[in-house]
């Protein structure tokens, strides 16, 4: 059976700073912020002050985020710049401990607060109009993909696919303008 672990509506403008749907992920941020720690201390991961800017950013929208505008976004809050290979690393280590995902197609950044597999296979469906991205898993896709895999005999580190493509609201908002 599918499951979405991640569904937004989109009964909103995404063109708009401020709209319903950033005001909703940004008001999640607090409970997954806490549970990222709690994953931490459960790991023994150091969640350190920077690390956790970094992760409350990339929380505060649904959009993917640069390192550039990780680092503006940060300094907005805090007066200071910080230096790109600071958000790097702080990038490197919530990739790794599983609270954040790169989209390769656009070199930039997205929390995750789910609690898949590290290994399972990771959909994200990217806008091209307002830049949103939603994530999904599926298990039928994962026992294909694997026996995929396994039939080459290959070893996966990541197993993570982009569909870019229109959301249901920009999709709706566009046969509305035809």
């Amino acid at each position: 059976m599918d499951k979405q672990d991640h569904t937004h509506e989109h009964a909103h403008d995404h063109h708009h700073e401020g709209c319903a749907h950033e005001s909703a992920h940004a008001a999640r941020a607090p409970e997954a912020l806490a549970a990222a720690e709690m994953h931490c201390a459960t790991e023994g991961l150091k969640l350190t002050p920077i690390r956790r800017a970094v992760l409350e950013a990339l929380y505060s929208t649904h959009r993917p985020m640069s390192a550039y505008e990780t680092i503006d976004a940060l300094a907005a809050t805090t007066g200071k710049r910080e230096a790109p290979v600071t958000i790097y690393r702080a990038f490197d280590f919530l990739l790794a401990a599983g609270l954040a995902h790169k989209l390769e197609s656009r070199n930039a950044y997205i929390a995750c607060p789910f609690h898949h597999m590290m290994n399972e296979p990771v959909m994200f469906l990217i806008c091209e109009r307002c830049g949103g991205v939603d994530e999904t898993t599926s298990e039928p896709l994962a026992r294909a993909l694997t026996g995929l895999v396994q039939a080459q005999g290959f070893n996966p580190r990541a197993q993570v696919i982009e569909i870019q493509g229109l959301c249901a609201h920009c999709r709706t908002k566009n046969d509305d303008l035809s």
